[in-house]
């Protein structure tokens, strides 16, 4: 069967992220997030840590646990987003290794693919090509390195990129035929994995501004979710699967661009959402003093490990 845009016609989030990217586009590609500090010499070592492609699930582990470590180590939020994807990673193995999937080869290919969509934007940000970085990326990127974030944005931005961009390429990459419903079983498997691993991160921030003393950290928690991420990750998820379906399904060249237009006005358009959201700001700049004055990464890494061995991760 061959697909058109027109068989899935666009929900209201979407809308809303495509409205707000094409409002964005009238100042500067990146807008206010740009890192006024990135004329600093690339991070060499981390360039070298993730500078070949990745070329099996135990390497995407090993190095991505490698960099999350060394990245938090110099105080650097964007090890948030890796502390939650190596425990992704990690789970999906787990059930690999355990028969949780249907094609778990493929799942194996998936993972790498996906794991390497990250890798090539952090390693062109890092060397100075925003020409070679998605915009959602460069968003999360810049914002975690401008200090202006709190660490559930951190979290959120990265996550949000990483499927709302790369997830429909990494598709394509492994490719979804044959036996294209049990791959798609496999894939919302995977990223149920994720949105287990989302509502964890939640907890585990609330333990951690819990222990600093703040008391209204339910007025955040309870705006996240669909809401905080303008599309969310339910929808995003059957967005890339959609979008896959598209460039498998079709040789149309206006089909394609389609499908590229829309993979970037969305992911940039939830970042943009993630940084600037309809939350009540006083939460955002009374959570924002709090990383100031000791900036919780450690002790966020400590609460999200604690809260997993608390919760059993579930493949359906």
């Amino acid at each position: 069967m061959i697909y058109s845009p027109y068989t899935q016609l666009p929900t209201l989030a979407e809308l809303r992220a495509v409205a707000l990217t094409i409002r964005r586009r009238t100042r500067s590609r990146h807008g206010a997030w740009s890192d006024p500090g990135r004329e600093r010499a690339p991070d060499e070592r981390l360039l070298g840590m993730m500078g070949d492609p990745f070329d099996s699930v135990s390497d995407v582990s090993e190095r991505l646990g490698a960099v999350e470590t060394y990245l938090r180590d110099r105080g650097d939020r964007r090890s948030v987003f890796l502390t939650v994807y190596t425990e992704m990673t990690a789970n999906v193995h787990d059930g690999i290794e355990s028969g949780a999937f249907d094609d778990p080869e493929w799942v194996r290919d998936y993972l790498v693919a996906f794991a390497d969509r990250y890798r090539t934007a952090l390693v062109a940000s890092e060397r100075g090509n925003p020409a070679e970085v998605p915009v959602a990326w460069q968003l999360a990127f810049d914002a975690s390195t401008s200090g202006d974030t709190i660490l559930i944005q951190d979290a959120l931005l990265g996550v949000s990129a990483h499927i709302n961009y790369d997830l429909t390429y990494a598709l394509r990459d492994v490719e979804i035929d044959p036996e294209r419903p049990s791959k798609l079983r496999d894939h919302n498997r995977i990223n149920g994995i994720l949105q287990q691993l989302v509502d964890v991160v939640q907890r585990a921030l609330a333990d951690v501004y819990d222990a600093s003393g703040y008391t209204r950290v339910d007025e955040l928690l309870g705006s996240l979710d669909e809401e905080f991420t303008l599309i969310g990750l339910k929808e995003a998820r059957s967005l890339a699967w959609r979008n896959a379906v598209l460039l498998t399904d079709t040789e149309s060249r206006l089909i394609r661009r389609f499908v590229h237009w829309r993979v970037e006005a969305v992911s940039t358009g939830a970042g943009h959402f993630i940084l600037a959201p309809s939350t009540d700001q006083s939460v955002i700049r009374a959570l924002r003093n709090i990383e100031r004055e000791r900036v919780p990464m450690d002790p966020l890494r400590e609460a999200f490990h604690r809260r997993l061995r608390e919760r059993v991760i579930e493949i359906d």
